[in-house]
Parts: C-alpha cells; structure tokens; sequence
C-alpha cells in the first residue's frame, strides 16, 4: 500500500506505508527508495485523458524530457530516461483504501 501525499500544486510524494520509504527518481533516471523526504521525493501528478495518472520528477529531466515513474511488464522499475507519458507501463490508477 502506498500513500500519496500532497507537497505543493500539482506535485506529491509517494510513501511505502509497509517500509516507510519514499519513492525517488535520481538525476540518471534510476528508481529507488529514500529513507526521508528529500528534492529527489518530488513527483507531478498529472491525469492523463484516459484517467489514469503519471508520475515525472519534479526535480530531474533528460535532455528537456521529463522522467516519468513505470514498472516493466515483470514489475521491475524502468529508467527514467526510456519513459514517455503515452506508454502504458507509465500509467497508474490509484485506488483509495
């Protein structure tokens, strides 16, 4: 279970309830878990036309394209720098519990 928690207009940190970690995009592009909140924690919210959500850093782009947050076919983490908002492995549909 994640929370998504907002941060400023637009913009969210996404927070393992379970592990307590915040989902992070680095400067390369790289998924990975930050133990505090940090500029690499920033993530904008963006819902798309068919109602899911993307992710992008907030922080962080590759050659003036945003890095957006997605999951593999396998649900291994995709680099920032292979994503694009109209691929599906970039879409989410969060869920309230």
């Amino acid at each position: 279970i994640l929370e998504i928690t907002s941060v400023d207009v637009g913009v969210v940190a996404i927070k393992g309830l379970g592990s307590n970690y915040y989902l992070a995009i680095s400067r390369k592009g790289e998924l990975y878990g930050a133990r505090e909140f940090g500029i690499d924690c920033t993530l904008k919210e963006r819902i798309e036309e068919n109602g899911y959500n993307t992710y992008a850093s907030a922080e962080w782009r590759n050659k003036k394209r945003q890095m957006f947050v997605g999951l593999s076919v396998h649900g291994r983490p995709l680099r920032g720098k292979k994503t694009r908002r109209r691929k599906m492995a970039t879409h989410f549909l969060p869920i309230m519990v």
